[in-house]
């Protein structure tokens, strides 16, 4: 029976993953389909094969999302709260895409562990949640903001004297390369994710030891990923490169720069942050650099709420599908 979960586990976390791409395609493309940097179809296969190069590059937000979220559980019983919470993320992806909404993939999974795992009262590790999730959650936002509020207007500085014909072209080059880089930063994050969710369901029913990432489990995510990316989620899509800010290329450079920053850095410290926190902010910032009144504060707001309730959104669903599947295992 053990098995047959562990492959179920493995199943719907590539479902996940895939949703992830899907999902969180509009980070890596949205500011470039906005400025009509890319076409649609060529960012989004450039977004795809990115990502599956930089889930190729690291595992050590793997390790820290396997191992430092919440003690690793044991037989049927962990198995089933690794189930639940890749069905509390999934679920919560499927409801904020529907709406149009940039809410994190990497928070519904966390979340999604938490609920399940206080429903099945295995222990939440509260500190590694405090200094590896939230306190990321709320710092990386702010300094994608600030700093693509001041990149925005150092380039405008820099290109004030260029008549705005070559300027532009100029940066819609740029943007090629700019949204490669957080198009690779996304791998680099979101996909490991996924890893240390598959390597704590191996933990679990002791197929390995230790929280290392088998090749196997890299290359399928890798590919589920990209696969999701290339489907493209065109709600979320539209709304970041229409609905928050009329982009232009240097606020969508600008955007992009600094994101891929962030991501790189926070990867480096094994820190699994939101990339769709991230870009959301970085663009907000770049914009309001010309003029507050740039910003559609209303969509901005709603978009904050649904990041505000991510995390507990994920855990109540996650922690009513542990109950309802230890329900039905007792019935059957």
């Amino acid at each position: 029976m053990e098995l047959a979960w562990l492959a179920a586990i493995v199943i719907i976390a590539l479902a996940f993953d895939f949703t992830n791409g899907f999902h969180d395609a509009a980070n890596a493309i949205a500011t470039s389909i906005g400025t009509r940097a890319l076409t649609p179809r060529v960012a989004l296969g450039m977004a795809a094969v990115m990502n599956l190069v930089g889930a190729l590059i690291s595992t050590g937000v793997a390790q820290t999302v396997g191992a430092g979220i919440i003690a690793t559980p044991t037989g049927e019983e962990g198995l089933l709260v690794v189930f639940a919470a890749l069905v509390g993320a999934i679920g919560w992806n499927l409801l904020t895409w529907y709406f149009g909404l940039p809410s994190s993939s990497s928070h519904a999974l966390i979340g999604g562990l938490v609920g399940a795992a206080i429903a099945a009262a295995t222990t939440v590790k509260w500190d590694g949640v405090l200094d590896k999730v939230v306190i990321p959650m709320v710092v990386s936002p702010l300094i994608g903001f600030v700093v693509a509020y001041l990149l925005h207007i150092a380039i405008l500085w820099t290109l004030r004297r260029v008549a705005p014909g070559p300027a532009n072209r100029g940066l819609r080059r740029a943007q090629t390369l700019s949204a490669a880089a957080m198009a690779l930063g996304h791998g680099l994050q979101d996909a490991q994710k996924t890893m240390g969710v598959i390597v704590l369901a191996l933990v679990t029913v002791d197929w390995q030891s230790d929280f290392t990432v088998p090749l196997w489990v890299i290359l399928s995510v890798a590919v589920a990923m990209a696969a999701g990316t290339y489907a493209g989620g065109w709600r979320i899509i539209r709304t970041l490169s229409r609905r928050v800010v009329a982009l232009e290329p240097s606020s969508g450079f600008a955007a992009e720069i600094t994101a891929a920053t962030v991501l790189y850095t926070t990867a480096a410290l094994h820190l699994p942050v939101s990339t769709t926190h991230t870009i959301t902010s970085a663009i907000l910032g770049a914009g309001a650099s010309r003029r507050l009144s740039a910003v559609r504060w209303k969509v901005a707001r709603t978009i904050l709420g649904a990041w505000i309730l991510t995390l507990p959104g994920a855990a109540l669903t996650a922690a009513a599908t542990y109950l309802l599947l230890v329900a039905l295992g007792r019935v059957i």
